[in-house]
């Protein structure tokens, strides 16, 4: 396969990629073998009987690969689609998978004078400083964004931030930490994106493949 003139999807590792599987199979994309195996290093993989190409990137990277065409297409999820906000984006399609929430969390046992009706000004920890940021202000709270990738919940217990923003899912790992879930900022669904100028370039591929997509989904 011609790497150039292949058409690129890039995909997020980790669980979403799980949930992906039967939704390319329905549609019809059948990635080599490699692409199965969580311990191959491997990043690209070609797709049998295609010019499809899969690329394999950390989730939050996902955007950024499709929104400066190194891939034409892409997985993600709506808070890094909101974290980001490129307008080199077309999202065309929930995909009905990646279920989660963006919501804020706090300590245990917060003293009401702390609460969030009763400040003006807040730290956070979060990996998504833009979404908290533009959150906080609507309710005239300023947010000071402590950007982490990880360990979220750690922060208010050493004292780094009094609060988190992050992806909840069941909210076992903020019980776990001694937090406590107290708004939800935005509910979360992996999409699929498209880059605009590639749909123009390349309209007949790339909507055939939205609406292979499209029937991936109502085919259940």
């Amino acid at each position: 396969m011609n790497i150039v003139d292949s058409l690129t999807i890039a995909l997020p590792k980790g669980r979403i990629q799980q949930e992906l599987i039967p939704l390319l199979a329905k549609a019809g994309i059948r990635p080599e073998r490699a692409f199965f195996d969580d311990s191959e290093r491997q990043l690209q993989f070609a797709c049998e009987g295609s010019n499809i190409s899969l690329i394999r990137v950390r989730s939050f990277d996902v955007a950024t690969f499709v929104a400066f065409g190194a891939a034409q297409l892409g997985v993600c999820g709506s808070d890094v689609l909101m974290e980001f906000d490129y307008g080199d984006l077309y999202a065309p399609l929930d995909l009905n998978i990646g279920h989660c929430r963006l919501s804020v969390a706090e300590p245990e046992g917060l003293a009401e004078a702390e609460s969030l009706g009763r400040v003006s000004h807040l730290r956070v920890a979060t990996k998504y400083p833009n979404v908290t940021q533009r959150y906080f202000a609507q309710a005239g709270i300023q947010a000071e964004c402590i950007k982490l990738g990880g360990a979220m919940e750690l922060a208010p217990k050493l004292g780094l931030a009094g609060r988190i923003v992050d992806l909840v899912s069941t909210g076992k790992t903020l019980k776990a930490n001694g937090l406590r879930e107290v708004e939800i900022i935005a509910p979360v669904s992996s999409r699929l994106i498209v880059n605009r100028a590639a749909f123009k370039t390349r309209h007949a591929e790339i909507n055939d493949l939205i609406e292979r997509f499209r029937e991936a989904i109502h085919a259940g």
